[in-house]
């Protein structure tokens, strides 16, 4: 292993492993904390938590078990990755978990950039811009877990740190890696802990991540570890010939399980409900005690013989707040998962092996749900979403979608790429 990497969700982590595939680097994903003596062949690993909107406390202690594994197995750099939107409120989790994984790696600075400018996410000045957008103005600003209504970065991160924030801006990141690493210097000289770096484009990521080359520790979005397997290329560590993205062949149904709520999101249910039958799971109902997952399934399994189907709890954000209003924001998002988690059993059950999950929250339910602790990264059907494959018997082909990833026909795209 060259590279260990630590996500703080699902989908996030999938992002970062498709990045890493895309730059020859073949990559597992490993669902929770392995085992301790687990094995993996793979230039990459990545370790995918659920830690994104928990207490900080508990996500400092969950990143630093897999930091433990991670550094066990023989990485030689590290990578903890965030959304490209900075989700964290004040009180965290970005800013304590980096100052955590820093401190066991015995080091005091590293970099923060989440820019991943495909998606439409850049960094200017230190201000994250979502498209044309500051992510104040964004739909960001109303996410019903981490309401993003700061874009400045520096300003984010210095309240959930102890350390100084410091700044690579753009006049210096267009100059390339020696000019970048040059500041890094220069800011971790003047007591920074951490810096964020602007970027607009991805070859002001490619510099940033071969600038970064000696750094222990590394933290930002997938976009900024695009450089980083040239890093191990050059010093003749990466040598493996052949395709890093090739996956076998899943024989079986089709469906979609959608549970974020993002803009994206609900165009991509609206794309999909044009063409395909769908299943709305109503949180109210659930609250109810209505057997919402039973009828969805029933309902499936009448369906899935002649295409797929997709099961969605999807809204938009006012009626999302007028449910959390009544239920409060953790049960509502409970009773959700839980029942994501319930269909996507009885749907693995009913033979479907080819899965589209939207939703870092849902996807981490349905992963466990299903039982699947390792994937392999398969190719990229959308910016930061790739196939994946379990390992295990039966394997399932997987596609776990960051809610606000993908074009409007991600669903139908996706499930057309696999035979």
């Amino acid at each position: 292993m060259l590279l260990g990497c630590i996500a703080d969700d699902f989908t996030g982590a999938t992002d970062l492993a498709n990045t890493l595939v895309r730059q020859g680097m073949r990559t597992v994903l490993l669902l929770g904390v392995p085992a301790e003596g687990q094995a993996v062949d793979a230039d990459a690993v990545v370790v995918a938590l659920k830690s994104r909107t928990i207490p900080a406390g508990e996500a400092v202690d969950q990143s630093l078990a897999a930091l433990r594994w991670l550094r066990d197995n023989g990485a030689h750099q590290f990578f903890f990755k965030y959304c490209s939107t900075f989700d964290s409120t004040d009180d965290g989790n970005i800013g304590p978990v980096t100052e955590a994984l820093l401190d066991v790696l015995g080091k005091d600075f590293t970099i923060a950039c989440p820019a991943f400018p495909t998606t439409g996410r850049t960094i200017y000045l230190g201000h994250l811009f979502v498209g044309d957008l500051l992510l104040s103005d964004s739909s960001m600003r109303n996410h019903p877990l981490t309401p993003m209504t700061d874009s400045n970065l520096a300003h984010v991160l210095g309240r959930q740190t102890q350390g100084r924030i410091g700044l690579v801006a753009h006049r210096t990141v267009s100059h390339g890696a020696a000019a970048i690493a040059q500041e890094f210097d220069r800011l971790h000289g003047d007591g920074c802990v951490a810096a964020i770096v602007d970027a607009i484009d991805d070859g002001d990521l490619m510099a940033i991540g071969h600038a970064a080359a000696d750094l222990k520790l590394v933290t930002g979005g997938s976009g900024v570890a695009m450089g980083l397997p040239d890093n191990f290329r050059r010093a003749g560590l990466l040598t493996r010939a052949g395709a890093a993205d090739a996956l076998d062949p899943v024989d079986g149904l089709e469906a979609v399980i959608a549970g974020s709520c993002s803009a994206a999101t609900i165009g991509q249910v609206a794309e999909m409900g044009g063409v395909h039958p769908m299943f709305r799971v109503d949180p109210a109902a659930l609250a109810a005690g209505e057997d919402v997952a039973g009828a969805a399934l029933d309902w499936a399994t009448a369906k899935l013989a002649k295409g797929p189907v997709l099961i969605y709890s999807t809204d938009q954000p006012d009626a999302v707040v007028a449910v959390q209003g009544k239920l409060g924001r953790e049960e509502a998002g409970a009773l959700v998962e839980d029942a994501m988690a319930k269909i996507a059993r009885g749907l693995a059950d009913a033979g479907v092996r080819k899965l589209v999950v939207a939703g870092g929250e849902t996807s981490g339910a349905v992963v466990q749900a299903l039982g699947v602790t390792a994937l392999r990264i398969g190719p990229e059907i959308d910016p930061g979403v790739p196939w994946t494959q379990s390992l295990g018997d039966p394997p399932i082909a997987l596609a776990l979608k960051s809610g606000n990833f993908g074009a409007p026909d991600f669903f139908v795209k996706a499930l057309r790429m696999l035979p």
